[in-house]
């Protein structure tokens, strides 16, 4: 049975509009980002199957161009397609934090640089540069690897913020096995970057350890900074 001739209530599209995106399923928002299915398979069944093929709606998310491409139903032009629309989620996110002082806005902020970092299979060290009311100057990748005290060089960190004239910064780097636990790696790193810091009194307001999806940890809510 075709999409359209389902029950109104049941339709992805009209279901969105009457609950909100939140009340639809990943089968369903795929469904609609698909638009249409395959011979044989609605919207919803083909995006239930992509689902399953992939894993999840992460791993279809941040798959390659020739991983995508390979599936049923997929293509080029959807690609394409989905890249925009995750650029434009991204860019949406810091357009947003451009305008406030990022510790009003804690999840925000954890979303932008989960959005940032979350899809590399390996590690990345990144810093957000703040001005003296906490708003965004600019957002850099700093040391890719295994986050350690031999590979993330405080020198590099003192002179990125110089730079960039920071006033703060926020600490962020992902864990590629999915879980946001910091380690005792990642907490003496983070206490010689503040020390180093706070000679050109520059504060540390934070660190924010990425893991799977939207699972993140803070070292200021976890009182380590």
């Amino acid at each position: 049975m075709a999409i359209t001739d389902w029950p109104a209530s049941e339709r992805p599209r009209e279901k969105l509009i009457e609950k909100g995106a939140s009340a639809l399923s990943d089968a369903e928002l795929l469904a609609i980002f698909l638009r249409t299915g395959v011979k044989g398979k609605s919207a919803v069944d083909l995006a239930r199957d992509l689902l399953i093929t992939f894993g999840g709606l992460r791993q279809l998310l941040e798959s390659t161009h020739i991983e995508f491409c390979s599936a049923h139903g997929l293509g080029d032009a959807k690609y394409a397609q989905l890249q925009a629309v995750l650029e434009m989620s991204s860019r949406h996110l810091k357009a947003q934090l451009y305008r406030e002082d990022v510790m009003k806005s804690p999840q925000l902020t954890r979303s932008y640089l989960s959005s940032k970092l979350r899809s590399y299979n390996y590690e990345v060290f990144g810093a957000l540069f703040l001005d003296n009311q906490h708003r965004i100057i600019s957002f850099k990748e700093l040391f890719t690897g295994t986050i350690d005290s031999s590979s993330v060089h405080p020198r590099e960190v003192v002179q990125s913020a110089l730079i960039h004239n920071a006033a703060a910064v926020i600490f962020a780097h992902n864990h590629p096995s999915g879980i946001a636990e910091p380690s005792a790696a990642d907490r003496n790193i983070t206490s010689r970057l503040s020390d180093a810091l706070a000679l050109i009194d520059i504060r540390v307001l934070d660190h924010i350890i990425v893991g799977d999806s939207d699972n993140t940890t803070s070292f200021s809510e976890l009182g380590l900074i």
